[in-house]
């Protein structure tokens, strides 16, 4: 049912007794009696997300449920829930398909480091960006964007025990406190934050577009 919906980038291979088009009746049945088969990652797409297809599907799918759930006014827990399947029901059989594609993005912690930004199996976005300094890391992993703010004023306390109060700007919150930002620095493709993902302007702004919700970051 997600992948009808186009909130993950699968297709069904091998698969024998698929329903038809129009074959609603069908289309019913397959809901509780899939036909055998199984569901695969397009080459085009990275191995980092081919590889959680493969090795962690359910935070794959975590993320195509929040994906959902934010478009269909839901509470954004990523959960099966009944409500979820209702609406997802009831999306199916209005034909409310998601037309914005999937987004998947990959930042790495060698140097120089960088952010990569997909969309629909191609890349839309390469940049240099700064990920966490020696104590205060960017995690690695995959996590879903759970937070997006056009602008805010961070407020921490630096590893010096002093307090900062940034203001940054397209921020996409992904694992706790961790976020896709913009912040003025000199330069871009080493540690300096204190876990966040640093980028320039430009990239920030763009990146915040397809950083939607449920949207899956990767940091390596």
């Amino acid at each position: 049912m997600l992948a009808e919906l186009r909130f993950l980038p699968v297709h069904l291979a091998s698969s024998a007794n698929q329903p038809r088009p129009g074959d609603t009746a069908g289309q019913l049945r397959a809901l509780f009696h899939p036909p055998a088969g199984r569901l695969e990652l397009g080459s085009e797409w990275p191995a980092e997300l081919r590889g959680l297809w493969i090795h962690d599907p359910s935070t794959v799918l975590r993320g195509a449920v929040m994906a959902f759930e934010s478009q269909h006014g839901l509470a954004m827990d990523g959960a099966a829930s009944t409500a979820l399947w209702r609406a997802l029901l009831a999306a199916r059989f209005h034909r409310q398909f998601n037309t914005a594609g999937y987004n998947y993005a990959v930042a790495t912690e060698a140097s120089p480091e960088t952010f990569t930004l997909y969309h629909n199996g191609h890349v839309v976005l390469r940049s240099a960006a700064n990920t966490g300094i020696g104590g205060r890391g960017t995690a690695a992993g995959t996590y879903p964007v759970y937070e997006r703010l056009r602008s805010q004023t961070m407020q921490g306390t630096n590893p010096d025990g002093s307090h900062y109060a940034d203001f940054v700007q397209w921020v996409a919150y992904f694992n706790g406190g961790d976020a896709v930002h913009y912040i003025p620095r000199a330069s871009y493709g080493s540690p300096q934050s204190l876990g966040c993902i640093e980028l320039p302007y430009a990239a920030a702004e763009q990146a915040w577009g397809y950083l939607t919700y449920g949207t899956l970051v990767t940091v390596l």
